[in-house]
């Protein structure tokens, strides 16, 4: 049978061409033969073949129109006759066959009818002689018979077909089979005018078919997608494309239906008889069946498709359950490719490679959509925008675009209207059927997950998909598998970063949630959208079956700041009371950078027992449901909520994780907590009328987070307990607390401690000392602060990256050993040997400091530096800080001279990072600065560094300039360089 040799996945669609074949032959030999049966099988199928009617090969050149013909055809056969080689008409024209293939790839079929294909490889026999009468004439030059040599030989290497003593009529089906497979295109079903996007898909598909340099491994490769996104009509595609390079081919074309009629001897069978071509095979069994495809094509080159897989068993006819024989069971160079929804089917039978079908770009979409709205290749004027509505819908969907476009061919812009508002509320059943495929096939709480994700979870944030992932666990259905299964089935993307599910997919799961009672969401299992939700509070339906609620955007996805929604302000909560089976009620998510708030009225008599996740801005009640068991609380978000006292007496609370109640600025007490074993994150800030905290809040080991900032009423805080795992504590703004419990040396985990504004705090205990793991300490505005020697056991605290005093004097009880100029330094928190290794910032403006000690020099990372408004003249060598980017020094009215500033900055690797933060030296106000010149170079080689590093731009070499940004005013000097990457 015939190939091309080391055939390419290409195909120059037959369109182009003037013929799809050209047959070479010497008619003396065959015309009335063998070459005209071929012609009328050809012909009887629909295939243009050129025929020499008109005898025009005549004389010793090609005639032109035998060269137009020549080249504009699509399939070359060529019909070896004894006498072939003896026509040098029929040479010359091989000769030039041979030219095309070798610019075009076109493929050629060489057909032996009464000669020994070796005698046309070797110029033997009756070759030799033909060979021999060409050299002895002088019409002939040497050159042009070695071309001709040579092509012979390699055409006749070709695998073709040997006819001699075998019946024509067989043969010539089967040449004619191969040419229509070659043509594809022209016999296909598919609808290839209106194929878009699919040359993209053939050129990644021909990097996985092509894995080696001669192809000669069998190759397993899968097609998967989302249902309707094209994977079908690919593989179709592919197969039509490449299944002439084979000599077994088989496509089936639904292996699932198959296998639910026949069972796995219904797919065997019809594999071998595609393979084989062979339509009334007997196979007994299953048995039987799978030493057949072992024993029939284990030499075949073979090309298999099998399409909508969605079972391993359905497989398993290849190897009977062992899947490393997969590759064995076929012939070198076969090609199997496998079209599943399922990810999992196509790994589990050990697939090479996967291809995912994604949706189509935008270019392609509306390509694609104006040949089924317009039948043409542009949009309508008048239909812009709706296009871009319908467009934006279909995300790229091929079939919902097909669907859609269909729909709204040859209509006025008044129904396109109606027909978007319509989609927006009843989504095309033709399209969610599709979908709804892989639903079906889903486990009963991979079905629930999936019903999540597409309601409520569509997260590009690592913290969003942990969340998920917890809630899907408080719900009892093992995220991390269950996800996982979502992602082979191609109804999510996933990885540690975000969740992401196809709109139309995310339709289907809310179109499922509401189908068995449209007009009824109290009947629902999930409420997402705010006027479903308004239609179950103002009806006060019972609503036993609601499981989650979370309201994310109640003006709808049009809204602006300044709508306004009537029913917001009268909005009852009584038919929460109803809703026994709630597990999680959340209202407010920050949509498009600011929060969405819900006010109610009314009575909460009782919530949930079964809540496990309430977030609730702007809580409107004094306390939660007297009736409440929270046993099963996860979280409790109530910022900003109108409560006194969560509940009275004890709760148990075994579950929670995380309570926030910032802003409640009536809350008086805090309930006891202590059975909250497993609290992470406690946030009170801005409970203003909170005096004491409790000693239950500081008993969880779970605890990492202690936010009370600005409790402006705080008196103290409980001592810490051992074993406390706490990680930041901030007491920013607490104006009444006055110590801070010596027990704070037990947080050993303890990375920030904020004490801003603290503005009568007198004193810190010298047990803070031992946290060892303290990083980052902030003392700024802390105005009464007394220290003794606590601040020079301060500085060999080898853990701490910043120490930010800004504001905050220090003073010494003792000054009997220090001078006035040694009180104004801070030579008490920096040592003269090289600790601080670690610290990235600095910020001692405005101090009053009138020296800078010699270690400041040393601290190798530091990236920031400010030193603004203090009284030094001089400052240390900063040479060796090669990582400082940004260093401060305006109003420091005595400097007279700029430090040594560091010769080379290479520490920048990421150019986003100089983007984000402001970056360069500051001067001004220095109005005792000399030797501006030299201030002048030195600031500018450092900013060019700076500015390099920043920017990742090669060396800049600049000539001698007045430099514009360099400005003298007022006998003082400004410089400044801001680099930014954007």
């Amino acid at each position: 049978m015939a190939s091309t040799s080391n055939a390419i996945i290409q195909c120059t669609s037959s369109s182009s061409f003037q013929y799809d074949v050209f047959v070479s032959f010497r008619g003396e030999d065959t015309r009335n033969s063998f070459t005209g049966f071929l012609f009328g099988a050809l012909k009887k199928q629909g295939i243009e073949a050129f025929k020499d009617d008109k005898d025009i090969r005549k004389g010793e050149s090609i005639a032109p129109e035998l060269i137009r013909a020549i080249e504009g055809s699509h399939v070359f056969v060529v019909v070896f006759s004894k006498d072939y080689a003896s026509s040098t008409w029929c040479l010359r024209e091989l000769a030039h066959i041979w030219d095309c293939i070798q610019t075009s790839h076109r493929p050629l079929l060489p057909i032996f009818y009464d000669v020994d294909p070796s005698q046309v490889r070797n110029q033997s026999g009756d070759y030799q002689k033909a060979f021999a009468q060409h050299q002895q004439s002088s019409r002939f030059q040497e050159k042009e018979i070695k071309t001709w040599r040579e092509v012979l030989e390699q055409v006749a290497s070709l695998s073709g077909w040997d006819i001699r003593n075998k019946q024509q009529h067989p043969v010539i089906e089967e040449i004619v089979q191969q040419i229509k497979n070659i043509l594809g295109c022209k016999f296909s079903t598919l609808p290839y005018d209106n194929l878009v996007g699919m040359e993209s898909h053939f050129a990644k598909l021909s990097k996985l078919i092509c894995l080696g340099p001669v192809n000669d491994d069998v190759r397993v490769v899968g097609i998967t997608g989302m249902g309707g996104i094209g994977k079908s009509t690919l593989g179709r595609a592919l197969y039509e494309r490449i299944s002439h390079q084979f000599n077994s081919r088989c496509y089936i074309d639904d292996v699932s239906k198959l296998y639910q009629g026949y069972g796995t001897l219904g797919v065997q069978k019809e594999l071998l008889s595609q393979s084989l071509n062979e339509r009334n095979l007997e196979i007994c069994n299953v048995s039987n069946g799978t030493l057949l495809v072992w024993e029939r094509l284990s030499n075949a080159k073979a090309l298999i498709v099998l399409d909508n897989a969605d079972q391993d068993k359905q497989l398993d006819m290849f190897t009977g359950g062992r899947v490393d024989l997969l590759r064995k069971c076929l012939g070198r160079g076969s090609i199997v490719i496998i079209i599943s929804r399922d990810k999992q089917i196509l790994k589990a039978h050990g697939v090479d490679l996967i291809y995912q079908v994604k949706p189509l770009n935008y270019n392609d979409a509306v390509r694609l959509f104006c040949k089924k709205a317009f039948k043409n290749n542009y949009i309508m004027s008048d239909f812009e925008n709706l296009t871009y509505d319908v467009l934006s819908h279909c995300q790229g969907h091929p079939l919902a675009i097909e669907v859609l476009g269909s729909s709204l061919f040859d209509k006025d812009v008044l129904h396109w209207r109606s027909a978007l508002a319509s989609l927006r509320e009843n989504k095309s059943k033709s399209i969610m059927d599709v979908l709804r495929i892989s639903f079906d096939q889903l486990e009963d709480t991979h079905k629930e997950i999936f019903l999540d994700i597409a309601c409520f979870f569509n997260f590009f944030n690592e913290d969003d998909v942990k969340y998920v992932k917890e809630v899907l666990d408080f719900r009892g259905f093992n995220p991390e598998y269950g996800l996982q299964v979502l992602v082979d089935k191609s109804l999510i993307t996933m990885d540690s970063r975000w969740i992401q599910m196809h709109d139309l997919l995310r339709d289907l799961g809310k179109y499922i949630v509401r189908e068995k009672s449209p007009r009824k969401p109290w009947k629902w299992s999930r409420l997402w959208d705010f006027k479903d939700f308004l239609k179950v509070m103002s009806n006060n339906k019972v609503a036993k079956n609601v499981e989650v609620i979370i309201i994310e955007d109640p003006y709808g996805i049009f809204r602006t700041r300044t709508m306004r929604v009537d029913a917001l302000s009268t909005m009852r909560v009584d038919a929460l009371s109803t809703m026994s089976s709630l597990k999680l009620l959340i209202f407010g998510y920050r949509i498009a950078g600011f929060k969405i708030e819900i006010n109610f009225s009314g009575t909460l008599a009782k919530l949930s027992n079964e809540l496990g996740y309430l977030r609730w801005p702007k809580y409107p009640f004094e306390c939660l449901s007297p009736s409440i068991e929270p046993d099963k609380l996860v979280e409790l978000i109530l910022p900003r909520s109108n409560i006194k006292q969560l509940w009275e007496g004890t709760k148990p609370l075994p579950n929670l994780r995380r309570l926030n109640l910032s802003g409640s600025k009536n809350l008086i007490k805090m309930p006891y907590i202590g059975d909250a074993l497993y609290l992470e994150r406690l946030d009170l800030e801005g409970c203003i009328q909170l005096e004491e905290i409790g000693l239950s809040v500081v008993l969880s080991r779970k605890l990492t987070s202690l936010n009370l900032r600005n409790c402006k009423s705080l008196i103290k805080l409980p001592p810490f307990g051992e074993d406390l795992i706490l990680q930041n504590l901030d007491l920013e703004g607490c104006k009444k607390l006055r110590h801070i419990d010596p027990s704070i040396g037990l947080l050993k985990k303890l990375r920030r401690l904020n004490l801003k504004n603290c503005k009568n705090l007198v004193s810190l205990p010298n047990s803070i000392l031992g946290l060892n793991s303290l990083q980052y300490l902030i003392l700024s505005g802390c105005s009464k602060l007394y220290n003794t020697e606590l601040f020079y056991e301060l500085r060999d605290a080898e853990q701490l990256k910043k120490i930010d005093i800004d504001g905050a004097p220090i003073h010494f009880q003792s000054t009997s050993s220090y001078s006035r100029q040694h009180q104004k330094s801070v030579s008490c928190l920096m040592p003269s040997s090289p600790i601080f290794p670690w610290m990235r910032e600095l910020d001692l403006s405005f101090c009053n400091l009138v020296e800078i000690p010699d270690a400041i020099g040393i601290m190798s990372c530091l990236e920031r530096l400010d030193l603004s408004g203090n009284n030094f003249a001089t400052l240390p060598n900063l040479k060796k800080l090669s990582k400082l980017v940004c260093l401060k020094l305006q109003h420091c009215k005595q400097l007279k001279s700029l430090p040594e500033l560091p010769s080379r900055i290479g520490f920048v690797t990421d150019s986003s990072y100089c983007a984000l933060r402001q970056t360069g030296l500051y001067i001004f106000n220095c109005p005792e600065l000399v030797d501006r010149e030299r201030c002048t170079d030195m600031a500018f080689s450092w900013m060019m560094q700076l500015f390099q590093v920043c920017m990742h731009v090669p060396p800049l070499l600049l000539p001698s300039l007045s430099l514009s940004f360099f400005v003298y005013r007022n006998q003082e000097i400004t410089y400044r360089c801001l680099c930014s990457t954007r």
